[in-house]
């Protein structure tokens, strides 16, 4: 049986793996993260909506490790489940069979990170 893979987790690991890549290719590093915080810059879509797209295209290009970095990143830009999921069925609807099956795994990610900041129930 496959185990369930944990989406913070995976989100955490990457960014000490990243860390490591930036050092040893910084420029390339530097010039990527411009283009990130250019493309993510709010103009005529918010951070939000931006996110969600890099999102359905992380599904459809099937990249875990993106899938991972977007649901966070639409999670903390205030994504509901309601705009992730509407966002996986364009995914799906681009990318077919093999992008329904990675709309999966990132509704998983956005659960375990709902989940990982809901707070704790007290103990009564």
């Amino acid at each position: 049986m496959k185990e369930t893979k944990s989406w913070p987790d995976l989100a955490k690991d990457l960014t000490a793996q990243l860390r490591n890549l930036r050092g040893g290719a910084p420029e390339v590093m530097k010039a990527f993260s411009s283009i990130a915080q250019a493309a993510l810059a709010p103009k005529a879509l918010d951070a939000k909506t931006k996110e969600l797209i890099a999102l359905g295209i992380a599904v459809a290009v099937r990249c875990d490790d993106c899938i991972a970095f977007h649901v966070k990143a639409a999670f903390e830009q205030g994504a509901s489940q309601e705009e992730v999921t509407d966002a996986l069925g364009m995914a799906i609807y681009m990318g077919a069979g093999p992008s329904a099956m990675y709309a999966s795994h990132a509704l998983e990610a956005f659960r375990q990170f709902a989940s990982a900041s809901a707070p704790a129930a007290s103990a009564a």
